[in-house]
């Protein structure tokens, strides 16, 4: 017998305990996985005597890992439903925008459109029928038969860049598929999401644990939505769609070509957006950017102002940290003591200051700057400045693209810009690669390097970051005028030694080993590039691995 901390009580278990055992069978459709120690693990995870002691949590759809492993398991029903109504047809999984997934037809001239009914009447049948989902260990050639079989061909590409020597699948009646994360136990468990058409596929909507797991109502963000489509057009034309395209590149030694094809993408976008400002650069006197954490924007803004300049065009950069309100005065704003400040709230910035001086600039009134000095806390005056006609006015930070920070311009004087990386790449054509967890990773490259924070501590920080982004950043994102796809193709190949050297540094029994582990995941299968020279010194990769130009 082995003792385990089960719901606040001390259990004593037999070896070989399901912990799906221990749960009410009322309960077990509600929960989604567990975690047990410091580590998640599925509900069909089976206790032994390493398990002694430990402390075992039931997850729900509150909790960011189980949100992810119902929307992992929904897509395998639906990639279910495809095989057993469709079985020649090859389906593509891609996230998308109002946080949804989207599902794309690979096979040439299947119409979506007439199939989705069917697929929902299936995916319906599978759910209803509460049908087990067990996780099995097989050989690497066992497995390479069974994905044959089921016409899986990009998945037994990958199978040569996996350490391992075994291959975990999982199996529903028949089936067989494996999306690289944890699984719910039954079918049944998937209770919630949509499945509505929308040219070219389907979107599937399920319930995020950010939105107190509710299915979010879904926006048409057509700006957003464009750029994915660019990105995933473009991915599709440079083959680099999915882990295997683009380890092809580097194992035939086209990696230069390879690097280059994609620095030479994102110098596109910045002759585009020259273009667009210097057409008209008669009207537009503020150029606001704003984006998510780790999304390149300190390079972007460098790299911008040479492409204006090559223009002769020559913008005035102003700092929006420089507006912050002391923290005696954010604490009368916000009514709350020192240490439970939100200090990404809107309401940290003098706003009226802000617009204030916006308002004199751009209307050649000379100011003097405020510069706030972060070593005491205080607003001192900074330099002053006069700017010209036709000269704009840069800003960027989380909330440049908020219409209450810049009321006091009319909107047709200002040009947004929305970046962040939006790469339409996959592990395999049933796993779409997050973009959070890409900005991650670059975060943990960065913060290790130039900050002396390990990888831990930018891990306890993110949740905090991202709630930040939701709630500041993605509902302004629409806004923009232009948005920047700041993704490089080859990048999580340059990011996978030093975010690996960071990440396998966390102790398994710490709690943030849970997010280090699904990292980790994710870089094994991608092959390193070590030669740091063949990216370019202007690189936005640069700001997260050094030897960046802008940093002399």
């Amino acid at each position: 017998m082995i003792k385990v901390n089960f719901n606040n009580e001390q259990l004593s278990v037999k070896e070989g305990t399901r912990v799906l055992d221990l749960v009410n069978k009322k309960e077990r459709k509600n929960l989604v996985v567990c975690q047990v120690g410091a580590q998640v693990k599925e509900l069909n995870y089976i206790l032994s005597e390493k398990n002694d002691g430990m402390t075992i949590q039931l997850l729900d759809l509150s909790n960011a890992e189980a949100s992810r492993a119902y929307e992992t398991s929904l897509r395998y029903i639906i990639a279910m439903a495809f095989y057993n109504v469709y079985p020649n047809v090859k389906v593509r999984f891609s996230y998308n925008i109002s946080r949804s997934v989207s599902c794309q037809a690979l096979t040439k001239n299947f119409n979506m459109s007439r199939a989705v009914e069917s697929i929902k009447k299936e995916v319906e049948r599978i759910i209803a029928a509460d049908l087990p989902i067990e996780r099995v260990t097989v050989t690497v050639a066992e497995a390479t038969k069974i994905y044959k079989k089921f016409h899986l061909d990009d998945k037994i590409e990958i199978l040569k860049y996996r350490p391992e020597k075994t291959v975990h699948l999982y199996k529903c009646g028949e089936y067989y598929n494996y999306l690289h994360n944890y699984m719910v136990p039954t079918t049944g468990c998937i209770h919630n999401y949509t499945i509505t058409p929308y040219s070219p596929g389907i979107i599937i909507q399920y319930p995020r644990h950010e939105l107190d797991a509710s299915i979010p109502e879904f926006e048409e963000e057509a700006t957003y939505g464009k750029t994915l489509q660019k990105a995933f057009n473009w991915a599709e034309k440079a083959k680099i769609q999915t882990v295997n395209d683009i380890n092809h590149k580097v194992d035939r030694g086209e990696i230069l070509e390879f690097v280059q094809m994609c620095e030479a993408r994102c110098s596109k976008q910045l002759t585009e957006l020259g273009d667009l400002i210097e057409n008209d650069i008669e009207d537009i006197r503020l150029v606001a950017i704003a984006g998510p954490s780790s999304s390149g924007k300190t390079t972007f803004c460098n790299r911008l102002r040479i492409e204006l300049l090559s223009r002769g065009i020559n913008p005035v950069t102003i700092s929006m940290d420089d507006y912050y309100f002391e923290k005696d005065k954010i604490c009368k704003i916000q009514g709350r003591p020192l240490d439970d400040l939100d200090l990404e709230h809107i309401n940290c910035l003098d706003i009226e200051l802000f617009n204030k001086d916006l308002f004199d600039l751009i209307n050649g009134e000379e100011v003097t700057l405020p510069r706030f000095n972060f070593q005491t806390g205080k607003r001192e005056a900074g330099k002053t400045i006069k700017v010209d006609q036709n000269v704009p006015i840069i800003i960027e930070g989380i909330h440049a693209l908020n219409e209450k920070l810049t009321q006091s311009i009319p909107k047709h004087q200002k040009f947004k810009i929305y970046i962040a990386p939006q790469a339409q790449m996959n592990i395999d054509n049933h796993t779409p690669l997050s973009i959070t967890n890409v900005r991650l990773i670059r975060r943990i490259v960065r913060d290790m390097k130039f900050r002396n924070c390990p990888a831990a501590t930018t891990i306890d920080m993110w949740q905090s970051v991202r709630n930040g982004e939701f709630r500041w950043i993605y509902p302004n994102q629409e806004n923009a005028d232009y948005v920047f796809n700041s993704s490089l193709g080859y990048e999580l190949c340059a990011l996978k030694k030093q975010a690996m050297d960071a990440l396998v540094q966390i102790d398994p029994s710490a709690p943030q080993f849970l997010v280090a582990n699904r990292l980790i995941k994710t870089l094994k299968y991608f092959r390193n590039i070590d030669d740091y020279s063949i990216i370019p010194c202007n690189s936005l990769l640069r700001e997260f691995i050094g030897g960046s130009c802008f940093d002399v």
